[in-house]
């Protein structure tokens, strides 16, 4: 017999950072402007990196994969959000809030598993660069690149399919700005053991594993500009991998302050203002880190904004 309380739900109720009237412009022209910002960044990276053949390396091709993931990540939220506080209206339908689960999950993931490769790629460049282009040839890296979509891709979908098998009843607002997996799982009707279970693994899948991949890698990377005699040779060894270092840090700052956050207040509001951070300021930064700090970057850069129509 079919549950009394299965019902089969059009749509969700996204309530957003804040539900007072007079903040709405605010928070709409915050986002608009980020999203924007996060956008243009991350696509003059993707568009310096093809034009200037002194960047076609492993390290530049896996950043501008990130480059492209940061953009499609921010699309797979922002608009939505903005278009919701624009129209007034907080409706996402049913179909509309798994499809954006799915793509969030998807790219969150492809986000961790190209910040790991890119750590692979920075340790064998230090710890044994007479082999890096024996080691890391392009077939290698299209074949990273392609493991790292191609494992995002299962895990996100495997959680979509098994939300897919929840019903859902009267209560559907979601006390967040997009259709976030913990916050649409806890308000099912249906019992969600398995779903626990599953965002269970996924993290020490998703975020454990990566950590120590990237963890491992430094360590062998700081244990072998240890030995190098030069303070010179340090420098540039170490400059090499600056960048990463800074992203791989925010990245997962943000992701620790959220779930500290969703702990110590148990506030799906705070929760969802803290989210912010690795969902927008996040991608919008790794462009402007890697131009700050990153010579070839910005001389790519240099080349690509002020060259002159033939």
């Amino acid at each position: 017999m079919e549950p009394e309380n299965d019902t089969r739900i059009s749509e969700f109720f996204l309530l957003g950072l804040s539900e007072e009237p007079k903040l709405q412009p605010l928070i709409f022209g915050l986002f608009l402007s980020m999203y924007l910002i996060t956008v243009c960044g991350n696509l003059l990276i993707i568009l310096a990196t093809i034009s200037d053949s002194h960047l076609h390396t492993p390290m530049y091709f896996f950043l501008s994969n990130l480059s492209f993931v940061d953009i499609c990540f921010t699309s797979t939220t922002i608009p939505k959000m903005l278009v919701n506080i624009q129209t007034q209206s907080k409706v996402i339908t049913y179909a509309g809030c798994i499809t954006q689960m799915f793509f969030f999950m998807h790219f969150a993931s492809l986000d961790d598993f190209l910040l790991t490769v890119m750590a692979y790629d920075r340790y064998v460049a230090i710890c044994q660069p007479l082999h890096y282009t024996v080691i890391m040839s392009p077939w290698l890296c299209v074949f990273l690149a392609l493991l790292s979509w191609i494992m995002s891709i299962l895990t996100s979908l495997l959680h979509s399919l098994m939300a897919l098998r929840l019903s859902f009843c009267t209560h559907v607002e979601i006390p967040h700005f997009f259709c976030e997996l913990n916050q649409v799982i806890h308000l099912a009707c249906s019992d969600t053991f398995l779903n626990d279970m599953a965002i269970y693994f996924a993290s020490v899948l998703l975020a454990g594993a990566p950590l120590a991949g990237i963890l491992f890698s430094y360590c062998k990377i700081v244990s072998t500009i240890c030995t190098i005699s030069s303070a010179q040779g340090k420098y540039k060894a170490f400059s090499t991998c600056a960048s990463h270092l800074s992203v791989v840090s925010l990245f997962y700052f943000t992701m620790i302050s959220v779930y500290l956050s969703s702990v110590i207040t148990h506030s799906s509001h705070s929760s969802a203002a803290a989210s912010v951070m690795y969902t927008v300021v996040t991608p919008m930064l790794n462009p402007i880190i890697y131009s700050l700090r990153n010579r070839d970057i910005k001389r790519a850069l240099r080349d690509l904004l002020g060259r002159k129509p033939s």
